[in-house]
């Protein structure tokens, strides 16, 4: 099985080193020298890791092959894919991977389906769970533990305890003052 680590970002430098966007949990596993990542788009790769270090938080990466600042250019925005055993699972037991999570159906503590998981979104401050409803809307669930109570592999379910108004926007209370000041106006 395929997954994306990485996203390659602007040229650092001269010598051809490129910033990247972390997208693993393991990156030290996925992205050390000597591994060999696929690419998308493919024409671009495949591309074995030279050199990689950590400046000012950012996670550089050299390309054999990828000798100068033009060069590196070329790869921008270019995911990085590692092939990963299927039956793998991270070491940490409060972790999973994407396509562990994918299809799992989505229960309130109480049993009430809310739907399956359609897709998950990776943003800075949290992941997100994108679940397609019986009715075919979406909701966003925040993959975090205080929403997202349980991950059951073996049931095949994720268990949410959503606060007001997440599922149901009808439900959903006025979060600040100003904008509770400004409906008794």
């Amino acid at each position: 099985m395929q997954l994306v680590v990485g996203r390659i970002g602007r040229a650092h430098g001269i010598k051809g080193e490129v910033t990247v966007e972390v997208r693993t949990d393991e990156p030290e596993l996925r992205l050390g020298p000597g591994a060999v990542l696929a690419t998308d788009p493919a024409g671009t790769g495949p591309l074995t890791v030279e050199t990689g270090r950590v400046h000012s938080g950012r996670l550089l990466l050299r390309f054999a092959g990828v000798a100068d600042r033009t060069a590196a250019e070329a790869l921008r925005n270019t995911l990085l894919i590692a092939d990963v055993d299927p039956d793998e699972t991270p070491e940490d037991p409060e972790e999973f991977y994407d396509h562990q999570l994918m299809d799992l159906d989505v229960v309130t503590v109480d049993g009430t389906v809310v739907g399956r998981i359609a897709e998950i979104s990776h943003l800075p401050s949290q992941d997100l769970f994108i679940v397609e409803r019986p009715d075919g809307s979406e909701v966003m669930i925040p993959f975090v533990s205080e929403i997202v109570t349980e991950i059951d592999l073996d049931g095949q379910r994720a268990v949410v305890d959503p606060p007001r108004g997440l599922l149901d926007i009808d439900e959903a209370e006025v979060a600040s003052s100003r904008d509770a000041e400004e409906e008794q106006e």
